[in-house]
Formats: structure tokens, sequence, C-alpha cells
């Protein structure tokens, strides 16, 4: 699945970007950028861009052991995408991928100023994009969560 994505996005000549979930019980990791404006920005999932040639499942690795320190033990699967223009023009495809780290802690942060551990069904401060992943994300992690774990 993950060549296919690759040779797809090379097909419709965009420019490749990763954004990965990480789910604690129900809460997932998201970073805040170092803004010192008025205006809160918003906040984001740990992702980075895709080297010519890198492969995904690298580039995956890649992202959050930079952005968080965390080690990545599975890529358990591909949430969704979308597409944008970069602000310079050019056209980009975010790549979004669930996986599973070793440990959730301890995060160390290289980029970002703080991270949050957010529950899935609070209003985020995200982008409408990314809350449009994450609702596609909290579907899937739904249907896969045998009925006797849901009910107490």
């Amino acid at each position: 699945m993950l060549d296919e994505l690759y040779e797809r996005a090379e097909k419709d000549g965009v420019a490749l970007r990763i954004g990965t979930i990480i789910d604690r019980g129900g809460e997932v990791l998201l970073l805040e950028r170092d803004d010192s404006g008025p205006i809160k920005a918003t906040l984001k999932l740990p992702g980075t861009t895709v080297e010519p040639g890198e492969p995904l499942d690298a580039a995956v690795t890649r992202a959050v052991a930079t952005e968080t320190g965390l080690l990545v033990t599975r890529i358990r699967c591909h949430v969704g995408s979308f597409d944008y223009l970069s602000p310079v023009g050019k056209p980009v495809r975010r790549l979004h991928f669930a996986v599973d780290v070793a440990a959730t802690y301890p995060i160390r942060l290289s980029v970002h100023r703080a991270y949050t551990w957010a529950p899935l069904d609070s209003e985020l401060r995200v982008t409408p994009s990314i809350r449009r992943i994450l609702e596609d994300y909290r579907k899937i992690a739904e249907a896969r969560t045998p009925l006797s774990e849901t009910s107490s």
C-alpha cells in the first residue's frame, strides 16, 4: 500500500508530507508551534516532508522520532490524505498514518513549544483538514474496538 501511495503522488506531481496519529487510549498526541503572536496557532500532528526517494515507512519513523523522540514500532493503517498548495504555490499531498510506538513517554520535542494528549471526542484546536482526518481515525478506532471493551 505504501508503494502505491508513493507512486500515485509521483504520477499526480505532488510533493509528499507525512502526518502521524499516535493514540494513547483515546487521546491523540498534538504538537504546539512556538508562536508568539496574539492568536493561538492550531495544534498539529507529528509529521515531516518526505525526502526525494525516501520510502514512506522511513519518513513516518523519522517524523515521529525527530518531532517527539518516540520510536515507531508499527504503521497500523493509512487513515487518509488531503491535497493543498504550499505557501509558494506548489501542490502537496499530506498522507496520514496511525502508528504504534514503543512507549508514549518521554516526549522530547525538537521544534515545537509544547505538546498535549487530546481526547478524540473533544473540540480540538486543529485545522478543518486535520479535524476530518481525526474524525476518520476515530471511526476506524471505534470499528476495531471489540464491544466488550466499550461496555463497562
